[in-house]
């Protein structure tokens, strides 16, 4: 595992978009005691902020309300800030597909204020959080959340030496994250319920939000101008999934096969051929450089490369794929589980 080194965040101010979200929550418990200056929570949700303000009772986190959709709440939220996180978007697909201009509104909108709202600030870094579904986009998230690193990359390729360092980390499911597939089985299995599964065979790549946070900030750290970040992960499918919980919990509800919901893929993509031909391997992560060519294409053109056609896409399909005795380990590893699990094992004595 790559070491984060949080002395770096030495009395900044930090803004973290989307930041009541379980990225922001899980930030906030690694860095509310350190030594930064203060932290800056923007969403348009009065209640969870009210929530989060008095559960880490912290005056140096402070609570800003507007949306990432309207630039003047951006640009007063970013005033004075040293770093950003930008992690407020819609999530989910179902969502996105059936409210396409809302994905537009909120993921490539609301990214090109934040973006423009941070050049404009002159801050230090902006580090745009996105997903493996923008690789190869089949739904109106995943397009929109590639648009996302488009439009942040183009901005860096813009910016002169000492502006605002601008990147971005791709990564995969994050698991026990608001929303996703675990706490609902977890959910089923408690209620005696049949696990709903969308396809057996589908896969996934399993992150865990600590995982999920150190590649954020180590892109912090790291970033070159328009870097993109990959955090390796290893995959299952999501019936391997569905088995290594009702393992853990010793339940015997059965597993229903509801179909592949609104533009599902069979598997994600975290990067291209393209992209691995022109990353860096720095371990646990891949450093995808921008490619800054202008538009003056022609004096770029020499013999080409053929290396591109030698390699493959990083999936969920042919990355490390874990047994159900793994993923059952990687369960036990979140403290999201072992608090659920607990819980069921002290009700069902």
């Amino acid at each position: 595992m790559s070491s984060v080194n949080y002395s770096d965040l030495h009395d900044m101010t930090i803004l973290i978009t989307g930041g009541t979200g379980s990225f922001g929550n899980e930030l906030l418990q690694l860095i509310k005691d350190t030594d930064v200056k203060e932290v800056r929570i923007f969403s348009r949700d009065e209640l969870k902020q009210e929530h989060m303000r008095i559960k880490l009772n912290n005056p140096k986190v402070k609570f800003y309300i507007g949306d990432v959709r309207d630039r003047n709440s951006v640009d007063q939220a970013m005033e004075g800030v040293d770093l950003a996180f930008h992690a407020a978007a819609l999530k989910q697909v179902p969502s996105c597909e059936f409210f396409p201009m809302q994905a537009v509104l909120t993921n490539i909108v609301g990214s090109h204020n934040v973006v423009e709202s941070a050049i404009a600030h002159r801050i230090k870094s902006l580090v745009c959080l996105s997903t493996d579904k923008a690789v190869f986009p089949v739904n109106a998230m995943g397009m929109s959340k590639g648009m996302m690193e488009k439009i942040a990359t183009a901005a860096a390729r813009r910016l002169d030496t000492g502006a605002t360092m601008i990147s971005s980390v791709r990564y995969g499911n994050v698991m026990y994250s608001r929303g996703s597939v675990i706490p609902l089985f977890i959910d089923q299995i408690k209620q005696g319920k049949p696990l709903t599964v969308t396809d057996p065979d589908m896969t996934r790549f399993l992150l865990s939000l600590r995982s999920a946070i150190d590649l954020v900030l180590f892109a912090f750290e790291h970033a070159q101008q328009g870097d993109i970040f990959v955090r390796k992960a290893p995959a299952c499918t999501v019936a391997d999934l569905a088995q290594a919980l009702t393992n853990l919990f010793k339940s015997d509800v059965p597993v229903q096969v509801i179909g592949t919901r609104h533009a599902e893929k069979l598997f994600e993509t975290l990067a291209t051929a393209g992209e691995i031909a022109q990353s860096q391997d720095m371990g646990d992560y891949l450093r995808v450089s921008m490619d800054d060519r202008d538009l003056n294409y022609a004096k770029y053109f020499t013999e080409g490369s053929t290396e591109e056609s030698t390699l493959d896409d990083y999936t969920s399909h042919n990355t490390e794929r874990l047994s159900v005795a793994q993923v059952e380990a990687l369960l036990l590893s979140l403290p999201d589980v072992q608090r659920e699990l607990a819980s069921w094992q002290s009700a069902t004595r």
